[in-house]
């Protein structure tokens, strides 16, 4: 998945904060080591946050709610 420039920085402190290894150099993509499902449901869920529009974010936020548990 594409993250673009001005996203990878913040991507890469989430990471960080959430204990997955990650490289992020000047002009050079995004590196994450992913050892684990839910490293990868992380991260997936980083790069949607960032990268989603709010209505896109608003609308799986009131999907989740409707979800019966």
């Amino acid at each position: 998945m594409a993250v673009e420039c001005c996203d990878r920085w913040q991507v890469y402190f989430r990471l960080q904060e959430l204990g997955i290894a990650c490289q992020c150099r000047p002009h050079q993509p995004l590196w994450v080591d992913i050892t684990s499902p839910n490293a990868a449901l992380q991260l997936w869920s980083v790069v949607r946050h960032v990268s989603g529009s709010r209505q896109d974010l608003a609308q799986w936020l009131d999907h989740c709610w409707q979800l019966a548990v």
